[in-house]
């Protein structure tokens, strides 16, 4: 192993390497590539770029993990492999995802409110906490009970809760306006003018 490889490898923790290989096969779906024996994660590091900093046999070591935990199914056809997560291994890539996110803050205001109303039944209330709590992390605004507000676009990131927590339109809803009355404290709370 090069010095570099070296320093980085002790550098980066080893949920680092996990969190991109659930990140890339979230993203791709399943991958399919040349099953050549002896050359398997070089295949796997030509179709990503981006695991090509981790040294081979921690990539090698964290496929076989992920199989073992029933996180990714590889399945293998003639000269080809299959690579896919499972259920469970699409929740724990959702996971990180949700963790990572944040809203980003453009250098100017463009005047709109976005205001997230939801209404999860009580057999879900698990996950309407779990979305409170995310939201307040996000920096939205609590206007009432189960009304929120956000200054700024939010949209993909709302849809990503929406899609994780596996909840409908009707549960979840993002609402763009124009005007809010009285709402001197949301300019304040975001620190935005017109």
């Amino acid at each position: 192993m090069g010095i570099a490889k070296y320093k980085y490898y002790f550098s980066k923790p080893r949920s680092e390497i996990a969190k991109d290989v659930l990140a890339w096969l979230f993203v791709a779906g399943a991958i399919t590539i040349a099953a050549t024996s002896p050359y398997f994660i070089q295949n796997v590091l030509n179709a990503n770029q981006k695991l090509r900093k981790y040294p081979k046999r921690k990539i090698q070591d964290t496929f076989s993990s992920f199989r073992r935990r029933g996180l990714l199914e590889i399945r293998r056809r003639n000269n080809q492999v299959s690579i896919a997560l499972t259920r469970e291994g699409k929740k724990k890539a959702g996971l990180f995802q949700i963790n990572d996110l944040r809203i980003s803050r453009p250098r100017r205001w463009d005047g709109k409110w976005r205001v997230l109303v939801f209404d999860i039944a009580h057999e879900k209330r698990f996950y309407r906490e779990a979305l409170r709590g995310k939201l307040k992390e996000l920096g939205f605004f609590l206007w009432q009970k189960s009304v929120w507000v956000h200054a700024f676009n939010c949209k993909a990131e709302m849809e990503l809760l929406r899609d994780f927590f596996g909840l409908s339109m009707q549960e979840m809803c993002l609402i763009v306006a124009e005007h809010i009355e009285n709402d001197g404290k949301l300019r304040e709370f975001f620190d935005v003018d017109t």
